[in-house]
C-alpha cells in the first residue's frame, strides 16, 4: 500500500507541476478552450508513457545484469527527484499565457521526448519503482502514471480556461509551487529511507 500511494504521489507532483508541457495547455486552455486543448494532452501523455516504457525497460535490463546497480540508481533517482523539487518549490511565482494556435497531437508527444523534465521524471521514477524479480512494479507504475498524468494535464487545461482567476496572483503561485516542491521532496526522502533501511536488514 505504500508502495501504490508513493507512485500515486510521485506521479502526481512530477505531472501537474509546472513544467513546458503544462505552461502550454495553460496557453491554450485559456486562449482555445478545454475540448480544442484535448488533443493536445492526449499526445503529450502517450508520447510521456512511451517514453517511460522505453527508458523503463531498458533500465530493468541493465539491473538484471547488475542487480546492485539499482540501490545506487534509486538513491541517484531521489537525489534528481529532489533537485527537481527544489526548482519547482523556488520557481519564479509567474505564469505568462500567450496568444497562439491549437497546438497539436504530434506536438504533444514529440514535446514529451524533448523535454528534460520529462526526462528526469522517467529515469527517476523507472529507478525508483523497478525491481530486479519481476516486470510487475514497473508495469503497475506505468499504469498509474499514464492515468494520472492524463488527469493532471486535463486539470491544466481547465485551470487554463479559469487562469486568470485562480493563478492570477504571486501568492497563490507561489503557494502552489512550494506545495508541489515539497511534496516531491517528501516522496524522495520516503524512498531513498526505505531503500537504505531494506539495504541494512
Amino acid at each position: 500500500m505504500a508502495l501504490f500511494i508513493a507512485m500515486c504521489v510521485f506521479s502526481l507532483t512530477m505531472s501537474i507541476s509546472p513544467g513546458p508541457v503544462n505552461m502550454v495547455i495553460v496557453s491554450s486552455g485559456a486562449n482555445h478552450g478545454f475540448r480544442r486543448t484535448i488533443p493536445f494532452v492526449s499526445g503529450a501523455t502517450i508520447g510521456f508513457t512511451l517514453l517511460l516504457v522505453v527508458v523503463g525497460f531498458w533500465l530493468l535490463k541493465l539491473v538484471r545484469a547488475y542487480p546492485v546497480f539499482l540501490m545506487y540508481l534509486e538513491l541517484v533517482g531521489a537525489a534528481l527527484i529532489v533537485y527537481v523539487g527544489y526548482k519547482i518549490a523556488s520557481a519564479s511565482p509567474e505564469i505568462t499565457v500567450e496568444k497562439a494556435r491549437t497546438p497539436t497531437f504530434v506536438e504533444g508527444f514529440l514535446l514529451q521526448w524533448l523535454n528534460p523534465k520529462a526526462w528526469i521524471a522517467c529515469a527517476s521514477g523507472a529507478a525508483l519503482f523497478s525491481s530486479p524479480d519481476t516486470h510487475a512494479t514497473l508495469i503497475a507504475f506505468i499504469a498509474v502514471y499514464f492515468l494520472i498524468c492524463y488527469l493532471s494535464l486535463a486539470a491544466w487545461a481547465v485551470l487554463g480556461e479559469r487562469v486568470a482567476v485562480l493563478l492570477k496572483t504571486r501568492l497563490r503561485m507561489r503557494v502552489f509551487n512550494l506545495t508541489m516542491g515539497g511534496m516531491l521532496i517528501a516522496t524522495a526522502g520516503y524512498l531513498a529511507y526505505s531503500q537504505l533501511a531494506h539495504q541494512a536488514i
